[in-house]
């Protein structure tokens, strides 16, 4: 901290709050009166002082702390930060399978905090839309657990339906990143796996009966999800890089090339008002279905193992409809 953060009580206040929300184990006020070059009697003043303004702070064995629980924290956007975020409410309801009631929530305290009447009405709706949908109980307790696991640096433990096994196995890790799928309505934990001591994918809509253990873990300072899953088209990330290479034809060549679909991609246009993309993935298993959703209107030219993959279900596909 800066000597003039310091001198300012209301910065201070914001610097202590976020140190007591950040430190979940809790932190001495000796450390907070040396990190601010305060006294510990102003340390503890400030402490009442967020109290007072409904900070739910904890105490126990001389350490303090903030109850996550009940912590709410204060935005305030402009107009445009507003839409931006409707728009990200928009594609949680395109993207979202089952009534979350923490995403309601949200919904709701960001729509009645808004003073633009016409976006918090269609935030309102929003939220009645993901209301309507089914409720899963126990993907809803798993995602609890994980996230406060994420938050606290605890590990889980919790059984896992792997897909194509026939009963699921009990299974620990250690959370690194809670991540959603960019082409399905699925949330996965990226983490350590001690059984394998790896990284380790795991779909939480495959997980039953998770536990928080007591059992305390760093995150390693140099893990970085963005840049890990940056060659991935969705949220695997497989051994080594593939060029893909796909034609598409005239008749959808312009949906195509309206979007970028990753960050790696390199369009051409072919003379027959086609065109051609190429792709360089961390492996190829997640852009097959992608591919497929284009029907007859794109050719795998490479890898050659996609390539037969793929013309392995459309020669099924044909079987279907004789």
């Amino acid at each position: 901290m800066s000597d003039e953060r310091i001198a300012s009580k209301a910065a201070r206040l914001r610097w202590i709050e976020r140190k007591l929300y950040n430190n979940p184990q809790g932190i001495r006020v000796v450390d907070l009166a040396a990190s601010t070059g305060m006294d510990r009697r102003t340390i503890y003043r400030d402490i009442a002082s967020l109290e007072d303004l409904g900070i739910p702070v904890w105490q126990m064995d001389g350490k303090f702390g903030i109850n996550r629980e009940d912590y709410l924290s204060t935005v305030r956007l402009n107009l445009n930060q507003t839409i931006a975020l409707f728009f990200a409410a928009r594609l949680l309801a395109h993207h979202s399978d089952e009534h979350n009631p923490h995403v309601v929530a949200a919904l709701d305290k960001i729509a009645s905090s808004l003073p633009d009447e016409t976006i918090a009405a269609h935030l309102t709706r929003v939220s009645e839309q993901i209301q309507e949908r089914p409720t899963r109980r126990e993907y809803i307790s798993v995602l609890e657990t994980f996230t406060r696991a994420w938050a606290d640096r605890r590990v889980v433990q919790f059984s896992y339906w792997a897909s194509g096994r026939d009963e699921p196995e009990e299974r620990t890790v250690a959370p690194y990143v809670l991540e959603v799928s960019r082409f399905e309505p699925a949330s996965y934990v990226i983490g350590h796996d001690p059984l394998r001591n790896a990284l380790r994918t795991f779909k939480l809509e495959r997980v039953q009966h998770a536990t928080m253990l007591d059992e305390i873990y760093e995150i390693p300072a140099d893990f970085d999800p963005y840049t890990l899953l940056a060659d991935s088209w969705g949220i695997m990330d497989e051994a080594g890089t593939v060029e893909v290479r796909l034609r598409f034809t005239a008749a959808v060549a312009r949906r195509v090339k309206e979007s970028l679909w990753h960050r790696s991609q390199v369009v051409a246009d072919l003379p027959d008002s086609g065109c051609e993309i190429s792709l360089k993935l961390g492996g190829t298993r997640e852009i097959r279905s992608w591919i497929l959703g284009w029907g007859a209107d794109v050719e795998v030219l490479a890898p050659a193992a996609l390539r037969e993959e793929v013309a392995e279900h459309a020669r099924r596909m044909v079987g279907l409809y004789p």
